[in-house]
C-alpha cells in the first residue's frame, strides 16, 4: 500500500506533522529537564502541538506525544523543586 502525503488535504497533513512533531518534543523535553527552563519550554510547546492535532485528526501519536510532554514537565518541575530548595 502506497501512500503519498501530498494526496492529503493540508489540514489533515498538518495535524499528522503536529503530533510527530508532539511525540519528538516529549522526547527532547525529557533530556532537556535538567535544564528546567529549556525543558519546560520544550514540554508546553509538545502539548500545545499535541492538542492542536487532536483537535483535527485523533491519533494514537498525538496521544503519546501529550502523554510524553506531560511527563517531561513534571519531572522538569520536580528538577526545578529540588534545585531550589535542596540546593546548599
Amino acid at each position: 500500500m502506497d501512500f503519498d502525503p501530498v494526496d492529503l488535504d493540508p489540514e489533515l497533513r498538518f495535524a499528522r506533522i503536529y503530533a510527530i512533531a508532539s511525540a519528538a518534543l516529549g522526547l527532547i523535553s525529557l533530556c532537556a529537564a535538567i535544564i528546567p527552563i529549556c525543558g519546560g519550554i520544550v514540554s508546553i510547546l509538545g502539548v500545545l502541538l499535541g492538542v492542536i492535532s487532536l483537535k483535527t485528526e485523533k491519533s494514537k501519536t498525538a496521544i503519546v506525544g501529550i502523554s510524553i510532554s506531560i511527563l517531561g514537565l513534571l519531572i522538569t518541575i520536580i528538577y526545578f523543586i529540588v534545585l531550589a530548595f535542596f540546593r546548599k
